[in-house]
């Protein structure tokens, strides 16, 4: 079985795309629903009805005259996601298009690497920072895009770094490109909204907490209620944001790992890459954007959020797996098993 192009990988990255852009416009009216819920408890703007179902009604009708508009609204947000995430990339991280005259080296194994393989050579960029890290970006053939830093052109070898240009090159292949930037784009949106409320509210606390206080004078316990279910469905959402992760794989990493393996037939090469990147990935970029880099050093309160393996996990690998030779400083791989982490 090849180290990239699993028919299997590729077809579970293509079915949770389309999951996630499926449920998109759903969770976005269950956070409308959840906002009109909260202004509901917190303006008292259903005085006059049930006390406690009264505020759960009121939004449910704002809901039911405002779902089109949601609705119309998430189909704009599709189009302009698709046709300007790569301009939103670019701004959050800094990148520039780069072609053959402004980097020949870095261009040229790019281009080498794709006419071996047959692979149509995607568009190149540069992050103008210090840190070693790259990624790659895009939906579908003719958009797809490689991102790496200065600091890795300036401190990786020739082999090293064509074996961090082959391992984003399987990421396109695999189509893990594609399920990162549906996540990012269409899916961090319930992150953005759900960070925007809950700083709302702690800044606003004070205000808040008279403006329910008076609220719950006014409408009983029904505007507390109100409040509290409006609070727990905004962080249900913003959780969504968090729990996506799941979808991204760890494995995919392994996968990309090999494919570079497979397509430089140098472990070793993309081995002291990984060391070298270790520890001097740092990028200055949103949480969301980092999960598409090669390595990731952030990692949320456990472990279990973490979008990447460690890199000495994938170094272990390679070295059991693929042949490669580890330094004296790295751990050895560890023995038994026949089973790699992609096979």
């Amino acid at each position: 079985m090849g180290a990239y192009g699993l028919q299997t990988h590729i077809w579970n990255n293509n079915w949770k795309s389309v999951l996630l852009m499926l449920g998109f416009p759903v969770l976005l009216l269950l956070l409308m629903y959840a906002l009109f819920l909260l202004f509901a408890g917190l303006s008292g703007a259903s005085m006059g009805k049930d006390e406690i179902a009264g505020p759960f009604v009121w939004a449910a009708d704002a809901l039911s005259r405002a779902w089109p508009f949601a609705i119309a609204g998430a189909i704009l947000w599709f189009g302009i996601a698709y046709a300007f995430y790569q301009n939103f990339i670019d701004a959050a991280t800094g990148a520039k298009k780069v072609e053959r005259k402004e980097e020949p080296k870095l261009y040229n194994l790019l281009e080498n690497l794709c006419i071996s393989r047959g692979i149509t050579m995607p568009a190149l960029r540069i992050m103008e920072t210090d840190a070693l890290n790259a990624f790659a970006t895009g939906l579908h053939k003719g958009q797809f895009s490689i991102t790496v830093t200065r600091g890795l052109v300036n401190t990786l070898t020739d082999e090293e770094l064509e074996a961090v240009l082959a391992h984003e090159l399987t990421h396109i292949r695999n189509l893990d490109v594609r399920l990162l930037v549906v996540s990012v784009i269409f899916v961090g949106i319930f992150s953005f909204v759900g960070e925007l409320a809950f700083r709302g509210l702690w800044h606003g606390g004070a205000r808040m907490g008279r403006s329910s206080s008076s609220s719950s004078r006014r409408g009983g316990g029904g505007a507390a209620i109100a409040i509290i279910a409006a609070l727990v469905m905004i962080a249900i959402a913003y959780a969504l944001a968090i729990v996506i992760r799941f979808a991204l794989s760890r494995r995919r990493e392994y996968l990309a790992d090999a494919g570079a393996v497979e397509l430089t037939k140098n472990p070793d090469a993309m081995i002291s890459a990984l060391q070298k990147i270790s520890g001097n990935s740092a990028v200055n970029a949103p949480s969301e954007m980092r999960e598409m880099f090669i390595e990731n050093a952030h990692a949320d309160f456990t472990s279990i959020f973490a979008t990447h393996p460690p890199i000495q996990k994938r170094i272990e690998a390679l070295a059991k797996y693929a042949g490669g030779r580890v330094a004296p400083i790295a751990a050895t791989a560890p023995a038994g098993g026949k089973a790699g982490p992609w096979g």
